[in-house]
């Protein structure tokens, strides 16, 4: 079962432009900062960087999911091949990558620490939707 949305990872071939344009844009500082990826926390949700993503193939957008292993054979079992398999990436959270048979893109994550965040209110009692 799809969770919700989690992650959207941005192809980074200029990894210092990048960061330095979204610090700017998010207005804070990537609490993660490595070589190999860039991560901020807007909002509650992960903006990743990758120096070593595929720019023409554009962001992976990920879904949260309770069990990857698990929703990763369930859309092999409808059609979908695998781009990049369910790999751990650390502190026990997994991701993977599937093309439909329509061709979209779609990312798996099974991330044990994420907590989903409730938007700030704006004023008026809007949520700004």
């Amino acid at each position: 079962m799809f969770l919700g949305l989690r992650t959207i990872v941005y192809p980074a071939p200029d990894l210092d432009a990048s960061r330095t344009w979204w610090s700017q844009v998010l207005g804070v500082p990537p609490y993660f900062d490595e070589p190999f990826y860039v991560g901020f926390n807007p909002g509650g949700y992960e903006l990743g960087l990758d120096p070593a993503a595929d720019p023409t193939i554009g962001p992976r957008t990920y879904w949260g999911v309770r069990d990857v292993e698990a929703e990763a054979a369930r859309l092999v079992a409808a059609g979908s091949v695998v781009v990049e398999p369910v790999t751990d990436v650390g502190e026990g959270i997994k991701l993977g990558t599937f093309r439909n048979p329509q061709g979209d893109l779609i990312g798996l994550i099974e991330n044990p620490v994420f907590e989903a965040v409730s938007p700030p209110v704006e004023a008026g009692g809007g949520t700004g939707r």
